[in-house]
């Protein structure tokens, strides 16, 4: 699972500025693809905080890590994992500020553990972002069937424990929104296991 590549459709550095993504944060990314959301966060915390870009696809993963050398990003690392497993992300219970789901809803089977992961990690602070296709857009998105509209999407965050913030627009044909962690989700042993501070 990887988030497509879709800087020209949902404006990734105007959608950090939205998300209050600020200097010292801990921010995650899932499923990062091509690293659009990674830069635009990297470049907002101003060398401060971490940004943790996580992904199934290596070979996108080392795209990120050297491009991200080549701007100067310090502060950038890396994940190689599946985070439809127990403890997918491999960051330690309650460590990020924002944790970003973009482009990725459409990709996975187990959408329901994205979002058990997201609050795992997320601090009682946190927030949780989610940004996604509001269409197949002519095939440029996701086939229409695959697409995972703005009410379904808070649906299962509502079911895993999230309580929705704000509503945005993320693009032409995405949508944005904002939810911070409330109660706790049913979950079964997909709790920390495996999960590492990193």
């Amino acid at each position: 699972m990887t988030a497509l590549n879709t800087a020209g459709f949902a404006h990734p550095a105007r959608n950090v500025a939205v998300l209050g993504v600020d200097t010292g944060m801990t921010v995650v990314d899932f499923g990062a693809g091509s690293g659009a959301y990674v830069y635009a966060i990297a470049e907002r915390l101003q060398g401060t905080g971490h940004v943790y870009a996580i992904d199934v696809q290596q070979d996108l993963l080392r795209r990120i890590k050297n491009e991200s050398h080549k701007r100067g990003y310090k502060n950038v690392e890396i994940i190689w994992s599946d985070l439809e497993k127990p403890g997918g992300s491999k960051i330690a219970d309650r460590h990020a500020d924002l944790v970003l789901i973009s482009n990725l809803l459409f990709q996975v089977g187990d959408k329901k553990a994205l979002f058990a992961e997201a609050w795992r990690i997320l601090k009682p602070t946190g927030r949780l972002a989610v940004i996604d296709w509001s269409e197949s857009f002519g095939g440029m998105g996701p086939i229409n069937k695959e697409v995972v509209k703005k009410e379904k999407a808070l649906e299962l965050a509502v079911q895993s424990g999230f309580e929705p913030l704000t509503q945005f627009k993320a693009g032409a044909h995405h949508y944005g929104l904002t939810l911070r962690p409330v109660a706790h989700p049913v979950r079964d042993s997909a709790s920390s296991n495996g999960a590492r501070k990193v």
